[in-house]
Parts: structure tokens; C-alpha cells; sequence
């Protein structure tokens, strides 16, 4: 018993939330870890949440810090989509199979919004494992309509953002929607499968790529900052976080601009 609650403290602090967030000086900053789950409707909730908040204290800038972000689900999009008012292509997949059909991007099936519910999920799950189940396809944003910080947005990444959040990355400065900051992304974005090979073992087995809007094959190249800033052990000592400092300065600069 007198184990138990240091193991407990320890497993709580083990398993942080994949979403945090905080208010200052009107600037809003979103900080998201991972994309739990196929979906994520824990993180959309809390998401949802974070905006409220935004919008109650009229927060007209966003920092979105996708730094050590291991990537994960779909619920990625709803970042993707907060970038911009209206519906536009994020990019695609494409399975060797998809790719020996000669199918363009354009043929691909299309997922153009969340499932609000795991009841809404049954179809999207029939349609993508039952039908589809090469898992080629596009993906769009959601088009939530305007936000106050649109045009004043900041991305913060670094070497360890990988997979779903350097699909966000890429979004972001081919739409140029955002400013990025940070260190060049790694380059993992391959899709996987799982499959069971006995006992508890898994074996995983890249079967997709993923391209971009323009066509770009983000694995192997990553996403280059719009701002090189990365953090130093003399910085962290003293308590300070550079990129956040360099992503606060980008973001009065926009600001001194966008309004005389």
C-alpha cells in the first residue's frame, strides 16, 4: 500500500494529455504532443474546449506548437482545418496498389469531414476497410469558417514532429497560412499497417505514402522552417524556450503589419 501512491503519481505523470493550452497577452498557444486514436474524439473534445476559451478572451494570435508532436489519427484534420475558412485539399495517400492502377489524385476517394460521434464513424469505417481498402485517398479541410487569428498564426516544429503533424507543416506553408518556426522536420510520414505474428508480437509494415496538395513527397525531405530557431542547453538551463520567444517576436511583427 505504501507503494501504490508514488506508482500511481508516476503512471499519471507518464500518461500527460496529448493537448494543452494557454492564454497571454491575447496571444493564444495550442500545444498538442499527439493524435491519439483513429479519430480522437478525446482530443476534438478538448480542442474544443481550448477554443472556447479563445474566443471568450478574443485571442487574435495563435501559436500552435507541434514541437516532439509523434504524430497519430485523423483528428489532425481539425488542426488543418482551424488554418483556414474554407474547404481545401490537405493532400493525399497512396498505396503501392493505388499507384500500379495509375489512379490520379483527383479519382481518389475523399474525406471531407469528421465523424462528430463513433456512430458516424460505422461509415467511414465500411467505406475505408470494406470498400476501399487500399487506402488511397484525399483529404480536405473541414471549412470551419473564419477565426480571429487567421492570418496571424505561428507553427512551432523541431526534429522530432513527425508523421500527421508534418502533414500539418507542409499545409501550412504550402497554403501559407501560417508562419513556421522551429528545425527541419524529419521526414516519417510512410503510413503502416499492423499485423498480429503470435504471442504479443506486431509486426508494422509501411504501406503508404503521403503527398501533399502540390504533389510533394514530404518522407525522406521533412519541412523546412520559414525561421531556423532551435533551442540551446545554456537557453534551457536558464529557464528559457527560444523557438517560443522567436514564434512571440514573429507574431507582433505580423501584427505590426496587418494592422497601421
Amino acid at each position: 500500500m505504501e507503494n501504490s501512491t508514488p506508482l500511481a503519481a508516476t503512471k499519471a505523470a507518464a500518461e500527460a494529455k496529448p493537448l494543452t493550452y494557454s492564454v497571454k497577452d491575447g496571444i493564444a498557444v495550442l500545444k498538442v504532443t499527439s493524435f491519439p486514436g483513429a479519430v480522437g474524439f478525446d482530443l476534438l473534445r478538448d480542442l474544443g474546449s481550448a477554443l472556447a476559451v479563445f474566443d471568450d478572451k478574443q485571442c487574435d494570435r495563435l501559436i500552435l506548437d507541434l514541437r516532439a508532436n509523434c504524430g497519430g489519427g485523423l483528428s489532425s484534420v481539425r488542426l488543418m482545418s482551424l488554418l483556414v475558412p474554407d474547404r481545401r485539399l490537405i493532400g493525399y495517400s497512396l498505396t503501392r496498389l493505388g499507384r500500379d492502377r495509375k489512379k490520379s489524385a483527383s479519382e481518389l476517394p475523399a474525406i471531407r469531414r469528421l465523424p462528430g460521434s463513433k456512430l458516424e464513424l460505422l461509415p467511414l469505417a465500411i467505406r475505408f476497410k470494406l470498400v476501399n481498402r487500399d487506402r488511397s485517398f484525399r483529404l480536405f479541410t473541414e471549412g470551419l469558417g473564419a477565426k480571429r487569428f487567421h492570418g496571424r498564426i505561428v507553427l512551432l516544429v523541431n526534429e522530432y514532429t513527425r508523421s500527421a503533424a508534418e502533414m500539418i507543416a507542409a499545409f501550412a506553408r504550402n497554403e501559407e497560412v501560417a508562419h513556421v518556426v522551429g528545425t527541419r522536420t524529419p521526414g516519417e510520414v510512410l503510413g503502416a499497417a499492423n499485423f498480429h505474428v503470435g504471442s504479443d508480437y506486431r509486426l508494422r509494415i509501411p504501406i503508404t505514402a503521403w503527398y501533399t496538395g502540390k504533389d510533394q513527397l514530404i518522407e525522406g525531405g521533412g519541412v523546412e522552417p520559414h525561421t531556423e530557431q532551435a533551442n540551446t542547453i545554456g537557453a534551457l538551463t536558464s529557464g528559457r524556450d527560444l523557438p517560443m520567444e522567436k514564434a512571440q517576436a514573429v507574431l507582433q511583427g505580423v501584427w505590426q503589419r496587418r494592422v497601421p
